[in-house]
């Protein structure tokens, strides 16, 4: 059976990519969609994933009925839960197959092809994966109720949990507190009202305003980012003490986070030989592969 074309997809808690190739490898079109958490809320999931998809069909010229030819591999948030991939793997879909991981690794598949090595997502939230001779280990990336230490959804809780400490009088009124504050007119009530029904995309939201007050010196700031630096710091610590020779940091807080890690750690760091998309790619490449070989052997 001959492909034409391969999607792969990367979703995380805050959006999702689409990248469409064709039986080359070369690109033929990107597309974004919103956020894919699939154990968080699978069906907009999936809407995220289709509109990712259709971008990307579009941006190549093609029409969606081109999808009963793709493949594709998915790279989900919330795929550490087996759960969640069988329900979202029995939802209708147009591909000609479809492959479901997690996006850690899928970001592990692209940025070392395959090699020993470790990943470290940070973003809205946190995970690490290393894969050394063939055996995985997954470290964090349980959620944000539980996990997710250093993400984007970790600072922005912990930056309102101590504005509030600082309106209280428990801690020092720095600039950055006051800001958080005044983000709600400066009122206990709204901030709590609105913390209720938050998801951690809308904690994430206030990371770019501590990013930019740490710089600035603001005390706050700089222990709020000093935490989730530890905290990234630890989760790769693990990925090395399991064998990983290198880790490759990843993620939409990847660079900001990246000057606030320790020295040894920054030592380990490598550039990613590619990205997730990439992995999700090469995903959809191996099992349309192990399909046809299964199809050739009962012929």
């Amino acid at each position: 059976m001959s492909v034409n074309l391969f999607l792969g997809v990367d979703g995380g808690g805050s959006k999702c990519r689409a990248r469409l190739s064709d039986a080359g490898g070369r690109a033929l079109g990107e597309g974004l969609g919103g956020p894919a958490n699939i154990w968080r809320d699978l069906e907009q999931a999936m809407r995220s994933v289709l509109a990712a998809c259709r971008g990307a069909a579009q941006s190549a010229g093609l029409a969606e009925s081109a999808f009963c030819d793709a493949h594709a591999g998915f790279g989900l948030a919330g795929a550490g839960q087996r759960s969640a991939v069988e329900r979202f793997a029995a939802l209708p879909h147009p591909f000609a197959s479809i492959s479901v991981e997690s996006d850690a690794y899928a970001a592990w598949l692209g940025a070392f092809g395959g090699a020993d090595g470790g990943i470290v997502i940070v973003g809205t939230g946190s995970c690490g994966l290393a894969v050394v001779r063939g055996v995985a280990t997954y470290v964090g990336g349980l959620g944000a109720e539980v996990s997710d230490e250093g993400s984007g959804a970790a600072i922005g809780r912990g930056a309102v949990r101590r504005a509030l400490w600082a309106q209280d009088g428990r801690a020092p009124m720095t600039d950055l507190a006051a800001a958080l504050l005044a983000a709600f007119a400066g009122g206990r009530e709204p901030m709590i009202d609105w913390a209720k029904a938050a998801e951690p995309l809308d904690f994430a939201r206030f990371a770019p305003l501590v990013f930019e007050h740490a710089r600035a010196g603001d005390p706050l700031g700089r222990a709020l980012v000093m935490e989730a630096a530890a905290e990234i710091a630890r989760i790769a610590e693990r990925l090395l003490a399991v064998g990983a020779p290198a880790i490759a940091l990843l993620g939409g807080l990847a660079e900001p986070l990246r000057p606030w890690l320790p020295a040894a750690l920054a030592a380990r760091l490598a550039a990613p030989a590619a990205d997730a998309l990439d992995g999700a790619i090469l995903m959809a490449r191996r099992a349309a592969a192990e399909r046809d070989a299964a199809a050739r052997k009962r012929a």
